[in-house]
């Protein structure tokens, strides 16, 4: 019975050696090196193959047992191997700073030369016989056979549609357009155009006028009625409003129209009654 009892007790524990070598434990860690914090810095668990990287603030969590080698790589940076004891599992907290990595450059040979950078004077400045070699490589053909024709060429030129050589109001030297033009009589002159641009102007004045004024101010304040309406503006005309408005003195142009209406709408009721 004792033999019994102390087999069982030996493989207890056994088997809880074993399940807690395998039990996880979540561990912080920090990445630093001499300039300070080590951000997307690789770190692996080679023994899981499980791996993370480190943050802006050089910090990384990972699940890890006792015995774990964790490696951890940069790209400006040494690699650095860290094997998992029982004081960092305690701790739950690892610091790991890392060396800077220097790279060296295979020597070479900086010749000083006289070039200036310009191909017809740089080339005048090299050696006859390295010139003549450059030439002859570049030059060299003695191997094209000029017998040899390409009739892709002439294929490609035949199939290009014909374009007519004219030149737009020319006819066989004749330059037909000035001549019509000279003797188009509706053509405008320069000295017509002012001309026009005002009569433009007068005839479009009495509906910019109504539509800034507005048909209130006209018909119920003026008490102008509205078959009257170009007959009023007519009647103001002498006192060059369309001129005013046309300079920008709206505010002149109503005081005239005020002014007016009193004596327009006394005129116009005495023609009635005479009638």
């Amino acid at each position: 019975m004792i033999k019994k009892l102390l087999l069982f007790f030996s493989l207890f524990i056994i088997i809880l050696n074993a399940y807690s070598q395998d039990e996880k434990i979540l561990i912080n860690g920090k990445i630093l090196d001499s300039l300070g914090l080590v951000k997307n810095a690789n770190i692996i668990n080679l023994n899981t193959k499980l791996g993370t990287f480190s943050n802006d603030s050089g910090a990384f969590r990972m699940l890890v047992t006792k015995g774990d080698s964790l490696i951890i790589s940069s790209v400006q940076h040494i690699s650095k191997k860290i094997l998992i004891t029982d004081k960092i599992l305690s701790e739950s907290n690892l610091e790991i700073s890392l060396k800077l990595n220097t790279y060296t450059l295979d020597e070479f040979e900086l010749k000083k030369h006289n070039l200036m950078g310009k191909l017809a004077v740089d080339v005048k400045s090299l050696p006859k016989k390295k010139r003549d070699s450059i030439l002859k490589d570049n030059m060299d053909f003695s191997n094209v056979n000029f017998a040899q024709k390409d009739f892709r060429i002439d294929a490609n030129i035949r199939a290009k549609p014909i374009i007519a050589k004219t030149v737009t109001n020319q006819y066989s030297g004749l330059e037909v357009g000035k001549v019509l033009s000279k003797l188009n009589p509706f053509k405008k002159s320069k000295k017509t155009k002012p001309l026009e641009d005002n009569l433009s102007y007068l005839e479009a004045f009495p509906t910019k006028l109504l539509n800034e004024l507005g048909n209130d101010y006209f018909y119920n304040q003026l008490k102008i009625p509205k078959e009257k309406y170009y007959h009023f503006l007519e009647y103001c005309k002498p006192l060059n409003i369309e001129k005013m408005y046309k300079n920008g003195k709206v505010l002149q142009v109503i005081e005239i129209l005020r002014t007016q209406s009193f004596e327009y709408l006394k005129i116009t009721s005495n023609v009635k009654k005479n009638r």
